[in-house]
């Protein structure tokens, strides 16, 4: 293991080294990116000062959407932590207010290489929040490992990113691999009559991964899987594959990838009228703004890392033996309706629950030793609102084995669209109902 993992480093420095050489030759070179945000106008803070975390949003490109949530949920995690006096560091013996500092990535995966060592080299980070995407989150990963800074990874739910020997990325979000498993479990259950499924699915690091996982559970639960194609990123026009879906006839569709073009295949699907059980897609019916394409979304499912409705509460830690850090689901929602004026989707949970993960690991620490936090993040067995929440020790160092998906589903209540958690029943806010029944 630690050949491999000398040898990635390696590969690394020479990575980093072609990025910045591409750098060179474009007219905003890291090194004159202007930061979204910027600690204070005018100090540079030192550890002792200002508990500095760095991070790259997607202020342009693909992932905008879901990436404007997740800072959404950061930023309100730091203000509220700040209006508290800050995090407390015992080696200090006070607590220390947080800064950020992050630039866009505009969604490339070589601009976020570039961003995180220039966080970690000339910003002098303390500690990072990964970019959105679980593309982004790969090539930031390599950067925090060879520097040794300890990254929290949220938008990331790729398996891959942690078999690759790190010791400092640990992952928040449920991984790929039981992304759509839930939605197999549920038709299973709620359309015992349904034997076909089809999966369609972006051609990209994560939805690939989400989507060889569910094939393997689909078909060991005994469903047919009669359509297992890919799309290309920035695919709007799905006709071709709609009309093999339809040529194959199946009880469900599950798959995706992003935001823009799952919003983009439920509508075609909507417009062509299929007639299938379950339409389970990735990421976009779980975003507030899904609701925006009308009928559309009536009865499209989706994975969810977490819902309003979830009941993670103080005393599901008790009968866990755990500790509840943090603020309850109820106060969380209120805070950011308060702030943004709508409810908040996963994403944006996400993003706090990244910052409440290192304000944990810090406070555990008693320090901003990167090293000591890294432990108290290996170590860590904890419930908050997002959910339970612990790390792999093993091959996929890391990797959440805590934290479980929720499946929800746009209902209408009256003519107002709203999602409801339609599994597992125990957490059930609402019975789901056959896609086909809005036709």
């Amino acid at each position: 293991m630690k050949k491999i993992l000398v040898a990635l480093l390696l590969l690394s420095v020479l990575l980093v080294g072609c990025s910045q050489q591409t750098q060179e030759a474009k007219p905003t070179p890291a090194s004159t990116m202007t930061p979204s945000a910027t600690p204070a106008a005018t100090e540079t803070p030192t550890s002792t000062e200002k508990i500095l975390i760095g991070f790259s949003e997607s202020k342009t490109g693909k992932y905008n959407a879901e990436s404007k949530e997740q800072t959404n949920g950061f930023l309100l995690w730091m203000e509220d932590v700040n209006a508290n006096g800050g995090i407390y560091v015992k080696d200090l013996g006070k607590k220390v207010k947080v800064g950020y500092v992050s630039y866009d990535d505009e969604s490339s995966g070589e601009r976020v290489q570039q961003i995180y060592a220039k966080l970690i080299s000339e910003d002098k980070a303390d500690l990072l929040i990964s970019p959105y995407s679980s593309g982004l989150t790969a090539s930031a990963a390599i950067i925090a490992e060879q520097y040794g800074k300890v990254m929290v990874a949220t938008g990331a739910a790729s398996d891959n990113i942690f078999n690759k020997g790190y010791r400092h990325v640990f992952q928040l979000y449920t991984p790929s691999s039981r992304y759509l498993t839930s939605a197999i479990d549920l038709l299973a259950a709620k359309f015992p009559d349904a034997k076909k499924v089809a999966i369609v699915y972006e051609n990209s690091k994560f939805a690939k991964s989400v989507a060889e996982a569910t094939k393997k559970y689909a078909e060991a639960k005994g469903f047919d899987v009669v359509l297992y194609e890919a799309y290309e990123p920035g695919t709007t026009d799905f006709t071709s594959f709609i009309n093999k879906i339809q040529a194959a006839n199946p009880d469900a569709i599950v798959g995706g990838g992003h935001f823009a073009d799952g919003e983009t295949f439920a509508k075609q699907i909507f417009e062509k009228k299929v007639k299938i059980k379950l339409l389970s897609l990735l990421v976009a019916p779980a975003v507030p703004e899904f609701s925006e394409i009308g009928d559309a979304a009536l009865y499209v499912t989706g994975p969810s890392q977490w819902e309003p409705q979830a009941k993670y509460t103080k005393g599901a830690a008790e009968k866990m033996g755990v500790e509840f850090f943090g603020p309850t689901v109820e106060e969380f929602v209120a805070k950011y309706k308060a702030k943004y004026g709508y409810e908040p989707g996963y994403h944006a949970a996400g993003g706090y629950a990244a910052g409440l993960i290192l304000q944990k690991a810090i406070e555990d620490a008693g320090t901003l030793d990167s090293e000591k936090i890294r432990t108290a993040l290996e170590n860590m067995k904890v419930m908050t609102f997002f959910g339970y929440l612990e790390f792999e020790k093993g091959d996929y160092y890391g990797r959440q084995v805590g934290h479980d998906m929720v499946i929800i589903q746009w209902q209408k209540t009256g003519e107002e669209l709203k999602k409801e958690v339609v599994w597992p029943e125990a957490g059930a806010s609402s019975e789901v109902v056959a896609y086909d029944e809005k036709y």
